[in-house]
Order: C-alpha cells, then sequence, then structure tokens
C-alpha cells in the first residue's frame, strides 16, 4: 500500500492503491471521532467517500482551519494503515433494537414459597402426594397430617376405603378404653375355644387344643396388634362389648367418617358371597365354599363391598384419629403408651410404609389386607404414625380399595409416601 495526503482548494484526497473493507471500516471510525473534536472547536464536521477505480478516498469540507483538519487527516491516514498491518480484529456483538416490549421469559422460575410447617404442608409434598396418587393404577386414598399442626394432605381423603384389619386399631382402642374405666384389667385370664375361631390369619388356632388356649387379654392384645391375628381380635372385640362398643368409642371421641363392620366372620363372608357357617372356621372350609361359587357371585358381592363397604374409613379421618392417639386425646398416658410401642412392634407390612421409613425415623402402625379375586386384590393399607428424630410425627394412611397391579408396585406407592414425608420434614 501507498498513499499520503494533499491539500488542495477544496477536497483533501487520501490516495490508497488498494484498500480492504477492514481499513474503511476503521478510517470510518476514526473519521468520527475526528468529527466530534472538530465539532468542539466550532468546526464543520468532514464527510468521505471512495472512488473505487482511482483508489483514492476524498475527505470534502466545507469550513476549514488548516493545521487542525490536515493533523485529523494525519492521524485518519495512520489509523487506515495500522489497520493494514494488523490481524483480524475480534467480532463486537450485534445488539439488535427491541421491536417492541420485552416478552415474558416462557417458563420462569417459580419462586418458593415461604411457609410455617405448623400452619401449612409443604408445596413439595403436596405435589407428590397428589401426582401419587393420579398416578396410580387403581383405586387409592392417601393422607398425610403433621401432628400438632393444622394441615392434612390428602388424596381421596374423604372417600371411605375397605380398612380391613386396620380395624383392629379401633377394637385395641376401645378395650384399653375399658381398661381406663376400670372394667377390667389386661392381665385378666381368657379362655379360646375352637368355636371362637374365626377365618383367614389366625396363628393362634395351632394354640387350641381339646380344651382350649387360656391365656390373657394382654397376650391376644399382642397378637392382634403385631401379627394381626383374627381370632385374638374377636375375642378383644367380644370383651370390649361388641361392635356397638367399638362405634360408641370413636363416637364419643369425635372420630367421624370411620365404620366398624359386624366382626371378622360375618364382613369376610358377605365379602366372599356366602352366609356365615361356623364349620368355615375349621381347616380350609372356607376356601373350599368361596371357591365353589360361580364366578359372577363373587363378582357381584366383591362390587358390592367396595362400593360402600361396612367397614369403610376415610383416609383423612384415619389421620386424625391418630393424630389424637399421638396427643394423648384418646386413651390415657398409659394405655397411649402401650398401644403405640404395640404398634411400633407390629411384624406385618414390613414392605409397605415403612419400607420407605429413613433410618433415624419410627414408625407405629397397623396394616390391612383383603381379598382378592384375580387380578383384582382389595383393601391392601397401611396407617401408622411415623417420627423424625427431632420428635415430629406424622399420621399417614394409604388405602388401596382395588387394584390389579402387582405387590412390589404397591410397595412401591406406600414407601414414596413415606420418604415425600421424610424428605420434606421441616422442624422449624
Amino acid at each position: 500500500m501507498s498513499g499520503g495526503f494533499q491539500s488542495v482548494n477544496r477536497p483533501y484526497i487520501v490516495f490508497m492503491e488498494s484498500f480492504t473493507a477492514k481499513m474503511l471500516a476503521v478510517a470510518a471510525r476514526h473519521l468520527r471521532t475526528m468529527n466530534l473534536k472538530l465539532r468542539a472547536k466550532g468546526l464543520q464536521s468532514l464527510r468521505f467517500g471512495r472512488k473505487r477505480a482511482a483508489g483514492i478516498i476524498v475527505i470534502r469540507r466545507q469550513e476549514e482551519r488548516q493545521g487542525v483538519v490536515q493533523r485529523a487527516l494525519l492521524g485518519l491516514f495512520g489509523a487506515a494503515a495500522l489497520a493494514a498491518c494488523v490481524g483480524p480484529a475480534t467480532p463486537r456483538p450485534v445488539t439488535t433494537p427491541l421491536a417492541g416490549p420485552p416478552k415474558p421469559v416462557a417458563n420462569p422460575p417459580v419462586a418458593i414459597p415461604q411457609y410455617d410447617p405448623r400452619q401449612r404442608p409443604s408445596p413439595a409434598l403436596v405435589s407428590i402426594i397428589q401426582s401419587l396418587g393420579r398416578g396410580f393404577n387403581g383405586d387409592v386414598g392417601i393422607a398425610v397430617k403433621r401432628v400438632g399442626a393444622d394441615w392434612t394432605v390428602s388424596w381421596n381423603g374423604n372417600k371411605l376405603y375397605p380398612q380391613q384389619s386396620v380395624s383392629k386399631l379401633w377394637v385395641s382402642m376401645a378395650l384399653l378404653d375399658t381398661v381406663d374405666r376400670g372394667k377390667m384389667t389386661l392381665a385378666d385370664p381368657v379362655t379360646v375355644r375352637k368355636q371362637d375361631m374365626t377365618v383367614f390369619h389366625q396363628p393362634l388356632a395351632a394354640m387350641i387344643g381339646k380344651d382350649g388356649y387360656t391365656t390373657s387379654y394382654s397376650d391376644l392384645f399382642r397378637r392382634a396388634m403385631t401379627e394381626s391375628d383374627n381370632t385374638a381380635n374377636d375375642m378383644l372385640l367380644r370383651r370390649a362389648g361388641g361392635p356397638e362398643a367399638v362405634r360408641g368409642f370413636l363416637a364419643r371421641r369425635f372420630i367421624a367418617n370411620i365404620r366398624f363392620g359386624p366382626g371378622e366372620r360375618l364382613l369376610q363372608a358377605a365379602t366372599a358371597g356366602l352366609d356365615w357357617n361356623p364349620t368355615y372356621s375349621q381347616g380350609r372350609n372356607f376356601y373350599s365354599a368361596r371357591a365353589a361359587l360361580p364366578r359372577a357371585a363373587r363378582e357381584k358381592a366383591l362390587d358390592t363391598y367396595l362400593a360402600d363397604p361396612p367397614d369403610g374409613a376415610a383416609p383423612v379421618s384415619v389421620v386424625g384419629a391418630l393424630a389424637k392417639l399421638k396427643k394423648g386425646e384418646m386413651l390415657s398416658p398409659a394405655s397411649t403408651a402401650l398401644l403405640l410401642s404395640t404398634m411400633g412392634e407390629a411384624r406385618t407390612g414390613p414392605q409397605r410404609v415403612k419400607g420407605g421409613v429413613p433410618a433415624g425415623w419410627h414408625y407405629a402402625h397397623k396394616t390391612g389386607t383383603g381379598q382378592d379375586l384375580p387380578p383384582r386384590s382389595t383393601g391392601y393399607n397401611d396407617v401408622g404414625i411415623m417420627t423424625a428424630p427431632d420428635g415430629t410425627s406424622y399420621a399417614i394412611a394409604v388405602m388401596i380399595g382395588s387394584t390389579t397391579v402387582s405387590i412390589p408396585e404397591r410397595w412401591a406407592l406406600m414407601q414414596a409416601v413415606s420418604r415425600a414425608v421424610a424428605a420434606n420434614h421441616d422442624k422449624s
């Protein structure tokens, strides 16, 4: 490149044998700076254009002061020359003016609301419980209540679900209330005879000889609550005063929407489509009689039971009663402590809600399992009180009325509930 400038009458001409777009851009920027300085001195600005064929840049003036303009041109020429000697410049970001007001972000971050765990549940816990209930393939009711707080999170929380052996919890409470009122003691002896036997799960049956099995109500209480023994529970029910006594106990504690059925024998017979016969309590007689029924008869009986279960309970009511138990509002302090400690020793359902309870937490509970009519299973339940290491307790009820999914899938649902409670626990 060669170049220079000359002062003629009107234009100043910068000779440039070859110029690039980059050189022109540098010259233009420098010219803008020159014009600012010229205007500051009261001079008019310069204009330039290029003559491609002649290889020159022409800068025209309207008014000049020779020294000032010449110095400016020297700077312009030097800038253009320097641009020819250096490598490519780092490109500057191009900012496009907004055509209108800013558009809202498509998915703006949601602020996490502040909350007092004694007044409101964790928003995350609410979302998880709703999602678990909505996503489960079956009819399920879920409820979680923080003991001592004014909130309950639920899914289908007010619908009545079959309790099955969950109802043993109310039988034990009614019996302990009888103890609290001085009507009996748990040490009182009792003899269980063959005619006292019921159906399904009754390990006690192996203990009954021709003269019966003599034990204490304390022993029967533990068998009913830790092993879910049906015969032991029926003996407790009889001593407490029967189904009406249990219903009366719940009514006096202002517990609504928890029904108590007619007892194990009548309940299970009707659910299967049978009329109770005492011989059903012996061996496999009940199973044989049920299997002899037409499929349609069994389906009709099961549908009737599920539509309006005589032992139905709303999950919200169950957790409300459990919270009252934990606070000592259902029984005396001694009976409360005994029942809760016995529930903590339950051997049933280790892979249900308890399977998701983390280390350091404690879970006292009662399970329930209804009859199957493949591929349908009914009354698959777990209710209890889950206590954090800091002493905060949550009453939990997961009640599956009817489903066709596998047992591991039911476990997964129940464990997800207890894990959600632990994950969203706030001790503040």
